[in-house]
């Protein structure tokens, strides 16, 4: 079984991989420390069999790593391994099509407990988090389904965006010219129905694991479309 597993701190790989292979001895395993690299090892690895993801990496940040990954691979079971052990959190990100959410202060017999049931087909997911489903916000729906559109170049430059760069800068990370970059631009604002980077930035706000920040993004966006 090909297992790939996507966090961008070391020792924490490193359990991740024991646990993996006391929970299925035979995997193959590969990792990665970035979205850049997890697209990278998709794309190379077609058949990866199991993806665990962290939801903060250099490239990504809340839930758009998730959504974007689940859009490009339907088929591939996604466990989110992640610091955030809210239960709101994690219900978000089986709203988002996480086949399984484990907190990063598990133990190694949770995390093989959780890795051999979505390995089987089954959802997991912590006792705390479990009951009654919580509906993702209309907007936040809306938004993933926006970003899921975007190619893997598209949703690198999205991210970087966010995270405030120009787009000289976007251009020298990614190795392309500016006028690439504007073009990526045009089709993400495109794709994501605005009109400028900073609704670009603040459409992204809805996937961030912060409530309070879905809530201001959300209330600047509609701010922003308004006064246009």
């Amino acid at each position: 079984m090909s297992v790939l597993i996507a966090d961008d701190h070391p020792l924490f790989r490193d359990a991740l991989k024991r646990a993996v292979l006391q929970a299925l001895p035979d995997a193959v395993l590969r990792e990665v420390d970035s979205v850049a690299a997890l697209h990278a090892a998709l794309e190379a690895q077609p058949d990866t069999e199991l993806l665990l993801l962290d939801l903060h990496m250099p490239g990504a940040a809340g839930f758009s790593a998730l959504v974007h990954t689940r859009a490009q691979h339907p088929g591939l079971p996604i466990v989110v391994v992640s610091a955030h052990e809210e239960p709101a959190v994690i219900r978000r990100a089986i709203a988002h099509g996480a086949s399984g959410y484990i907190p990063k202060s598990a133990p190694v017999e949770t995390i093989v407990e959780a890795v051999r049931q979505v390995q089987g087909g089954d959802l997991w997911i912590p006792s705390a988090a479990r009951g009654a489903a919580t509906p993702l916000k209309p907007a936040e729906v809306g938004v993933a389904a926006q970003i899921a559109q975007l190619t893997p170049q598209q949703f690198r430059v999205l991210n970087m965006i966010a995270e405030g760069l120009l787009n000289k800068q976007i251009a020298y990370e990614l190795g392309v010219s500016e006028a690439t970059v504007k073009a990526h631009m045009t089709a993400i604002m495109r794709k994501l129905g605005v009109s400028n980077r900073t609704q670009v930035a603040l459409l992204a706000s809805h996937l961030a694991v912060d409530a309070d920040a879905i809530g201001n993004g959300a209330e600047s966006f509609e701010a922003g479309t308004h006064a246009q």
